[in-house]
């Protein structure tokens, strides 16, 4: 079979398609993704895919059902195009925090969105910081994990200097943790109480912050909530100043408007998600490209080499 790669875009972040595709130095293959009046999804493929090995680049953001039905509806018009294999390269994959029962009568709609996948004809997926890590048992294909970590790691050692790594909550210590050891650093933990989704109230914090420059870790920022009121929390006990890193900016709702009203001096993203309206405007967000470790990984993929050297 022809050794062919081609990458392919829908409309939820053509711009880091477009880099990826830059540092293969491949062209992005053309494709038609459009919307009917009715907002039903059209989907052409406009170039030969037979026995080709196609990389689908659509995290599935906002709006994210439009986008996750652009994906699946594309990889079925690429299966029946005759594709040899399908990669969906999900760097935000939605619908991940509902990845588990929480409550009577609920679904587990990270698994869902897997089954999906699956349905359609993928037959490998490469995503980036996963909210939950066991989201990889969804899936009965293989799952590339790769972790924003060596972008984050490499501007926090260039940008700050005497630094705690501080978790948002319980959750995410395991993450913070590695991010503290790989810089030598402290960490502390805040003791955070959610009444409701999207809502927090935090309240205490464990380990010493007093006369440091705290950065607060987690791996998306959606209303911002629990990053502006842990920022509150830090000051409050004594820290020098507070800036957060995230990998995913979804930012809705009110985020924006909070982050510039709170005591963060910056918060750092990746490009996993692009950022829209009022995000464009905070000057307080740093965007990092994590463009270039994708490629990286779609290279080695197809070419069966190793990947987990890229893992953090």
């Amino acid at each position: 079979m022809p050794n062919i790669i081609k990458i392919f875009s829908g409309n939820a972040h053509r711009q880091m398609a477009q880099e990826i595709s830059d540092e293969l130095k491949l062209p992005l293959s053309v494709a038609t993704v459009k919307k009917f009046s009715d907002g039903e999804i059209f989907v052409e493929i406009g170039e030969n895919v037979r026995g080709a090995d196609v990389f689908v680049v659509q995290p599935t953001c906002t709006p994210v059902n439009d986008n996750l039905m652009e994906l699946v509806i594309m990889v079925d018009a690429l299966r029946r195009a005759s594709a040899r294999r399908i990669t969906a390269v999900v760097p935000y994959y939605g619908y991940a925090r509902q990845d588990r029962k929480v409550a009577p009568r609920v679904p587990i709609s990270a698994k869902v969105v897997a089954e999906m996948f699956m349905a359609v004809g993928v037959r490998r997926v490469l995503c980036m910081d996963l909210h939950a890590g066991q989201i990889q048992g969804f899936f009965n294909i293989p799952v590339d994990h790769l972790y924003a970590a060596p972008v984050l790691l490499d501007h926090i050692r260039k940008e700050f200097k005497d630094v705690i790594m501080v978790s948002p909550d319980a959750g995410g210590v395991e993450r913070t943790r590695a991010f503290a050891k790989r810089l030598n650093a402290g960490l502390a933990i805040i003791d955070k109480r959610r009444d409701r989704p999207n809502e927090c109230k935090a309240m205490h914090v464990i380990g010493d912050v007093k006369g440091k420059t705290a950065i607060l870790l987690d791996d998306m920022v959606d209303t911002a909530g629990t990053l502006c009121n842990g920022a509150a929390t830090l000051i409050e006990h004594g820290a020098k100043e507070v800036h957060a890193c995230c990998s995913h900016p979804v930012l809705s709702g009110p985020a924006v408007e909070r982050l510039n009203d709170s005591v963060i001096k910056s918060l750092v993203v990746t490009n996993s998600i692009p950022l829209r309206g009022a995000a464009l405007e905070c000057n307080k967000i740093t965007v990092l490209s994590v463009s270039r470790l994708m490629a990286e990984a779609i290279d080695r993929i197809h070419n069966e080499d190793s990947v987990s050297s890229l893992f953090v």
